[in-house]
C-alpha cells in the first residue's frame, strides 16, 4: 500500500468502534484515574478486599477490567478480537494471570499460551501472541541464572522443566506460523531472559521471525544490546523479532539500585529514553532484512518518527515486517488512526479471570497517572468526539 498522511486528530475515526455509553464509560473512567491520590487508594483497598474475600468481581469487571481487558478467557474476548478486526487491528491475546509459583500454575499457563496458538493458527485477527517467562518460571531461578550462581540439583531440575515449557511453545509457535512476542522483565532477571530468547531465536528465526524479543530503551545499555543482537544473527544466520518498548518498571529500579549501591539501569530523563527508542527503530529499519520491528508505544512522536523514516526509506504502509502497537483500552486515536491509513497495527489485548488480572490491572492505572500528560490527552480526545457527536446530533442527552 502505497504511503498515505496520518493525522491523530481525527477523534471520528479514533472512537469509531466506541458506542455512545462506552465513550462514556471511557470519559468517566479516566477523569478517575487522572487523579494519583484516587488510583493508590483504590489499588490498596481492592487489593485488601480481594485478599478478604469481598465480593468485588462485578464492579471490577464493569469498569476498569471492561477498559483494559478482553474478557475472562479466550472464548470471552472473541468479540472483542471480532471488533478491533473490522477496523484491521490485529489482537496479541495475552494471558495476564501474575505471581503464580507452583508447577502446576506454570504447566496451566504453559496450556493457555498453546490454546492460544491454536487459536491463532490461519485467524490473521489475531498475528501475534505474547509470554511473560515468569509466567512459566521461578522468578528465583531467572535470578539465579541472571547472577551465573551455581544451580543445585533441585535448581537444574527446575531449570529443565522450565526450558522445557519454553521449547514446546516456541516450537508449536513455529509450526503454527504464530509469532510469539517474549515480555521484558525486571533487570535482574532479564539477562537470563535474553539468554533463553537468542536460542529460541535461532532455533526457530530461520526462515521467518516466530520468536521476537523486547527491548525496554529506558535502559541506557539496549542500544549495545540491539547492535551486538544484530551481528550475532547475522553470525549465526537466523532472524530476530524485536518489540520496542518504553518499560515498565521504572520506580522498582530506580528503588533496589540505591538501596543495593549499584548504578541504576534506568536512562538518567525521559529525553533519553525518547533518544534511544528512535535510534533503535532506525537501527531496526537500516537492518529489515532480518528485522521484524514491532514498535509498542503510545508516544505520537515516536510514532511519526517511524512513519517519516519509512516514508525516507520508501517502506510501504503495511511492510510484513513492521507493526505498530498499543495497549487495549489507551492511546485509541493512534491505534485506529494508524489502521486506517493502512499500516499493520494491534492492541495489546489482556485476558483471564478477573482477581488473576488484578496485578496488571493496578499497574495500567499507576503507570497511566504517572504519564505526564497521558490522562489529559486522553481525555481531551473523548471530550472532543463527545461535543462532535452532540453537534453532529449523534449524541442525545439521555443516551
Amino acid at each position: 500500500m502505497a504511503n498515505q498522511e496520518i493525522s491523530f486528530e481525527n477523534t471520528e475515526k479514533a472512537f469509531i468502534a466506541k458506542g455512545n455509553q462506552e465513550l462514556k464509560h471511557s470519559l468517566w473512567l479516566f477523569t478517575l484515574m487522572g487523579k494519583p491520590a484516587l488510583v493508590k487508594l483504590f489499588s490498596k483497598l481492592i487489593v485488601f478486599a480481594i485478599k478478604i474475600g469481598l465480593p468485588v468481581r462485578s464492579p471490577i469487571k464493569a469498569t476498569i477490567f471492561k477498559q483494559f481487558c478482553g474478557g475472562e478467557s479466550i472464548e470471552e474476548s472473541a468479540d472483542v478480537v471480532k471488533k478491533l478486526s473490522k477496523s484491521h487491528i490485529g489482537s496479541i491475546l495475552d494471558y495476564s494471570v501474575e505471581g503464580k509459583e507452583s508447577d502446576e500454575d506454570f504447566y496451566n499457563t504453559k496450556d493457555e499460551i498453546l490454546k492460544i496458538i491454536r487459536v491463532a493458527k490461519d485467524n490473521p485477527a489475531i498475528p501475534y501472541t505474547s509470554l511473560k517467562l515468569t509466567g512459566i518460571a521461578l522468578f528465583d531461578l531467572l535470578e539465579k541464572l541472571n547472577s551465573n550462581q551455581q544451580l543445585n540439583k533441585e535448581d537444574e531440575i527446575e531449570y529443565q522443566k522450565m526450558r522445557g515449557r519454553l521449547v514446546e511453545i516456541c516450537y508449536y509457535a513455529s509450526q503454527s506460523m504464530v509469532p510469539i512476542y517474549l515480555d521484558a522483565e525486571e533487570s535482574w532477571i532479564q539477562d537470563a531472559i535474553d539468554q533463553l530468547a537468542e536460542e529460541m531465536m535461532e532455533i526457530n528465526n530461520k526462515e521467518t521471525a516466530i520468536v521476537l524479543t523486547t527491548l525496554q530503551m529506558y535502559r541506557w545499555d539496549r542500544i549495545s544490546y540491539l547492535k551486538e543482537l544484530i551481528q550475532k544473527a547475522r553470525d549465526k544466520k537466523f532472524l530476530i523479532g524485536i518489540k520496542l518498548v518504553r518499560g515498565a518498571y521504572i520506580e522498582k529500579e530506580n528503588l533496589r539500585a540505591a538501596q543495593m549501591g549499584y548504578k541504576s539501569p534506568i536512562q538518567s530523563t525521559k529525553e533519553n529514553t525518547d533518544i534511544d527508542f528512535d535510534k533503535a527503530v532506525d537501527i531496526c529499519l537500516e537492518n529489515i532484512d532480518i528485522i521484524t520491528l514491532c514498535a509498542g508505544t503510545h508516544n505520537e512522536a515516536s510514532t511519526m518518527h517511524l512513519v517519516d523514516k519509512m516514508k525516507e526509506l520508501n517502506i510501504a504502509n503495511d511492510h510484513p515486517n513492521i507493526y505498530f502497537s498499543q495497549l487495549y483500552g489507551m492511546s485509541d486515536h493512534i491505534t485506529y488512526n494508524l489502521a486506517d491509513a493502512g499500516y499493520n497495527v494491534t492492541k495489546y489485548l489482556p485476558y483471564g479471570p478477573v482477581n488473576s488480572v488484578m496485578p496488571y490491572l493496578i499497574r495500567r492505572a499507576e503507570e497511566n497517572t504517572g504519564i505526564a500528560g497521558q490522562m489529559g490527552r486522553e481525555l481531551k480526545l473523548i471530550i472532543e468526539e463527545k461535543n462532535r457527536r452532540h453537534s453532529s446530533k449523534l449524541l442525545t442527552a439521555g443516551s
